[in-house]
């Protein structure tokens, strides 16, 4: 049985490492899920974010990495479980000149310029805290628009806590801050995704990982990357 996974470059979730080897956290559950379901062929197909639900809807590959699930997206795609609860975060210029630390700091000042890529669930989220289109620079990928952050076209780089935090620990020249949690206090999840005519893979994903998620095996590969209980706990729980 093989599988082709889409994903993209977003450590420390998925990308492409060094020696060409696809690699990161949720690469890693992805492979030890299929795995334990029987695949015996896993391929990796590197795309953009944009390409992400319409190439799973085409057939053009089985399963897309987990990204944040929305009623909209819901729409067009099937998704797993749960597998992760994040929140957002920015990556700034060392020092965080110009003070940033959420998305109402960015609309309060009008020559703040936040980066985001196209697609995500963090133009949403600007554009509801009041951060205006002319402040937002919308970039295809993650590499992108850290480069630009890192040229100073922009001052901060919307994305996850988490994902930013190892951004910025693999650059000495940026750094990472932690929006603070919602009032409801509860954290986006993401998950799989899948064709939604692909009930069997769907059906078998979920049911391994509702025996995986929260293990001890399952913690520690996931720590490896960043992942602590904070981003696990509450889709483990839903899980058990």
């Amino acid at each position: 049985m093989k599988v082709t996974i889409a994903y993209l470059e977003e450590p420390p979730f998925y990308w492409t490492d060094r020696d060409h080897s696809v690699t990161g956290s949720d690469i890693e559950l992805a492979d030890v899920v299929l795995r334990a379901i029987g695949v015996s062929s896993i391929e990796h197909h590197l795309t953009s974010f944009e390409e992400l639900l319409p190439g799973v809807q085409e057939g053009r590959w089985d399963m897309n990495v987990p990204i944040f699930v929305t009623a909209e997206r819901a729409e067009r795609v099937a998704f797993s479980a749960p597998v992760w609860a994040l929140g957002d975060g920015f990556l700034l210029q060392g020092g965080n000149p110009k003070a940033l630390a959420s998305y109402e700091a960015v609309a309060a000042r009008s020559e703040a310029r936040l980066g985001i890529v196209a697609g995500t669930v963090q133009l949403d989220a600007a554009k509801s805290a009041g951060v205006s289109d002319s402040q937002i620079a919308v970039f295809k990928d993650q590499p992108a628009a850290v480069a630009a952050l890192l040229t100073g076209k922009i001052d901060a780089y919307a994305s996850t806590a988490i994902g930013s935090r190892a951004l910025a620990g693999a650059n000495e020249e940026l750094e990472a801050v932690a929006h603070k949690m919602s009032k409801e206090g509860k954290a986006p999840v993401g998950a799989f995704s899948f064709n939604k005519s692909n009930h069997g893979l769907l059906q078998a994903v979920n049911e391994q990982l509702r025996k995986y998620l929260g293990s001890s095996d399952h913690r520690a590969r996931m720590a490896k990357y960043g992942l602590t209980e904070t981003e696990i706990d509450s889709v483990a729980a839903g899980e058990k």
